[in-house]
């Protein structure tokens, strides 16, 4: 069974930087896509950016230029790097990894919590 291990969440002042990380217990074979999701209590899951196997990475309209998705395959990581936060920005973000199988993997949850 594979575990992703998220780190690097917690309290930042708004315009302060955050950098997550998702760790995969194990190397999973034939990824189609990993991304990174937040959640607001009482909201739905969203999509906040994501890297397609072989594409183009993909942002949500309200982190472009702000939010960077990266990957470290050797060391089975992907990252979110996180600048210029906002308020708004505060969730309990998830990585997720999918396989061309349908199979999807989630993370713990990390929070995020951005002060004005």
């Amino acid at each position: 069974q594979v575990q992703l291990v998220e780190s690097g969440g917690g309290l930042v002042q708004a315009g302060g930087s955050l950098r997550l990380s998702c760790a995969a217990s194990r190397i999973i074979f034939g990824i189609s896509a990993m991304g990174w999701y937040r959640q607001v209590q009482g909201k739905q899951r969203e999509l906040v950016a994501s890297i397609p196997s072989g594409g183009i990475t993909n942002y949500a309209d309200s982190v472009k230029g702000r939010f960077t998705i990266s990957s470290d395959n050797a060391k089975n990581t992907m990252y979110l790097q996180m600048n210029s936060l906002n308020p708004e920005d505060t969730a309990v973000y998830y990585c997720a990894i999918t396989t061309a199988l349908g199979t999807m993997y989630w993370g713990q949850g990390t929070q995020v919590t951005v002060s004005s």
